[in-house]
């Protein structure tokens, strides 16, 4: 539950154009969930492509500690051995998450309906994360808090439901976690488990149940919303997981080739589900090059690869419905505006406010400390592009990879350099972005 007190800060500097190709870590949600479901089915499930970043890897560890067996073969496919639906055995010692919010949350709901106890904890980070609007569903179900840090936070030590309840759950906003929570949480309750959400989150979580083989229905409810039913108790059998290219991990290089002059980059295999691709939706009304070839599908998630060239952008305002597919994108989203001719609007973030620092005014800060102009109106922050970005400031990244990497990003392409006082919670989610951004011309120093 302890990092390295020493920082590791970098400089990033314009330098000559980014060109190559690559493909980026496998997308982090659908290796948290791969472990997880592969924990709870019947049976073997093999991986491949798995992220195998510092948030993944202490979700595998809660897995072994909760009884799956979790190997990695010499040739990084990884094997999960599973424990079946509710079948979790009392760990030892408390679940260390680190960083990871998005592994921490779903393992409460896979717990919530087990008739073991678990406690929860991570690093100083993800110790000022909220946890309540995650736990008060689960205890509708019957799981109880016995424990926890004043306002609900880590560590947390949850009391699974012995007979879990099947609910109806009107989620109060759009939230994949919450959502995952209470679905994973359902698979041991009798009946049906619904939850509804008022626009649209990711829905990896859906597929991923019907790909173990879970009865789980989708519609729409109201303008924006869904309803999600799941029929509990169903008996989950391992299945195969091809891990496709983290759309949000892609976000930093994507928008990199896009701001440094005459750079060609292509993907391979980036997830191209319609649910994570706000940021390419909004990139491309502004006038990005990116250009969509080889589409396939694995576990039900579409991918694609993908060539991005050096674009001249354009301000656009970005509507709040966009949220929820691009949540993680909108710091990145930022830097691209502020290298933007005219003012992007981008409305309705409040959930970057319980990310793993205030995102929203994080961003903010880092904007402004390198001479951007950039307001924040109650949730939404206005960015006025000039087509250029002086630079020269020192950003302060709160331990937030995103913030780490949005910073260099904004370095390679701006007048002066961009310095990050750490980069070390950069390895939460994209281990290798410092030398991959360096094999396609990056300068870091």
């Amino acid at each position: 539950m302890t990092h390295s007190s020493k920082l590791s800060p970098l400089e990033a500097s314009r330098g000559s154009p980014l060109t190559g190709r690559v493909r980026v870590p496998g997308d982090k949600s659908i290796s948290h969930r791969a472990l997880i479901l592969g924990a709870l089915a019947v049976g073997e499930t093999r991986i491949q492509g798995l992220l195998e970043s510092e948030d993944v890897l202490n979700t595998a560890k809660a897995m072994r500690a909760l009884g799956a067996q979790v190997l990695r073969d010499g040739d990084g496919t990884w094997s999960v051995q599973g424990v079946g639906v509710a079948g979790f055995a009392q760990p030892e010692a408390p679940l260390d998450f680190g960083n990871s919010g998005t592994g921490c949350r779903l393992v409460m709901g896979a717990v919530a309906g087990c008739p073991i106890t678990a406690t929860f904890d991570g690093d100083a980070s993800l110790r000022s994360r909220p946890m309540r609007r995650i736990v008060d569903p689960l205890a509708l179900m019957g799981a109880k808090v016995t424990a926890q840090s004043e306002g609900g936070r880590l560590p947390l030590t949850l009391q699974g439901a012995r007979d879990p309840l099947p609910i109806e759950y009107r989620s109060p906003v759009a939230s994949a976690q919450i959502k995952s929570a209470v679905l994973l949480a359902g698979l041991a309750a009798p009946g049906i488990t619904t939850v509804i959400e008022p626009a649209a989150s990711r829905d990896h979580t859906e597929l991923m149940l019907r790909h173990f083989g879970a009865e789980i229905v989708s519609v729409p409810d109201g303008a924006d919303g869904r309803k999600i039913s799941l029929t509990g108790q169903p008996e989950l059998h391992g299945a195969p997981v091809a891990v496709p290219a983290d759309p949000s991990s892609a976000a930093f290089p994507i928008v990199a080739a896009l701001i440094v002059p005459e750079s060609d980059v292509t993907f391979d295999d980036v997830m191209t589900n319609p649910l994570r691709t706000g940021l390419f939706t909004t990139l491309r009304e502004m006038g990005a090059s990116i250009e969509e070839t080889h589409a396939r599908g694995d576990t039900g998630e579409p991918m694609a690869q993908l060539r991005v060239r050096a674009s001249k952008l354009r301000g656009v305002e970005v509507p709040a419905a966009r949220a929820p597919s691009m949540i993680d994108e909108y710091l990145v989203l930022a830097v691209a505006a502020a290298f933007a001719e005219g003012t992007t609007t981008m409305r309705g973030l409040h959930e970057l406010r319980v990310k793993e620092s205030d995102r929203l005014e994080a961003t903010a800060a880092m904007l402004r400390v390198n001479g951007v102009k950039v307001g924040i109106e109650g949730d939404d922050m206005i960015v006025e592009g000039r087509g250029h970005v002086p630079g020269g400031g020192v950003v302060a990244t709160h331990m937030d990879h995103r913030i780490a990497m949005s910073a260099l990003v904004m370095g390679c392409a701006s007048d002066r350099p961009v310095r990050v006082d750490d980069t070390t919670f950069i390895a939460t989610s994209f281990p290798d972005f410092i030398p991959m951004m360096q094999r396609l011309g990056a300068v870091f120093a």
